[in-house]
């Protein structure tokens, strides 16, 4: 499962502490500051915490690969899969790998599709995304 950076979800499932509070996350729709009733711990195998510069370069990223916009937390989700894909590299392991595109970009032209917003709300993400075309190569 990924898990935006400032979510409590991944430090609820590390631990099992159910009065763990966190910042929230700053990728809408998802991550949240306090544990939800409705996250049940023991379905998730693994965690993997996106910053928020990740998601944001894997949107843009993947909205180029798609000619697409997609929004934020599809980009969380993606970089969740790359990391995953190279772990079942690196283990010689080969399989499929599906997850939704869970929000269209069009609403977030303003924000995180615009560069001048990004740069001074969120800093900076080239790093991110130079990384992230390393993985795809």
């Amino acid at each position: 499962m990924a898990d935006p950076e400032g979510s409590v979800f991944a430090a609820y499932h590390a631990s099992g502490d159910a009065s763990l509070q966190g910042a929230g996350s700053r990728i809408e729709g998802i991550g949240r500051p306090r544990v939800e009733p409705s996250f049940i711990r023991g379905l998730i195998d693994q965690m993997q915490v996106v910053s928020n510069a990740q998601s944001i370069a894997a949107m843009r990223l993947l909205s180029g690969l798609l000619g697409r916009r997609v929004g934020p937390s599809t980009g969380t989700n993606f970089v969740a899969m790359l990391e995953l894909a190279a772990q079942m590299k690196a283990r010689g392991e080969k399989g499929s790998l599906l997850s939704l595109i869970c929000d269209a970009g069009e609403r977030y032209l303003p924000t995180y599709h615009n560069a001048a917003w990004v740069s001074e709300c969120m800093g900076d993400c080239e790093a991110a995304q130079a990384g992230l075309e390393r993985m795809l190569s």
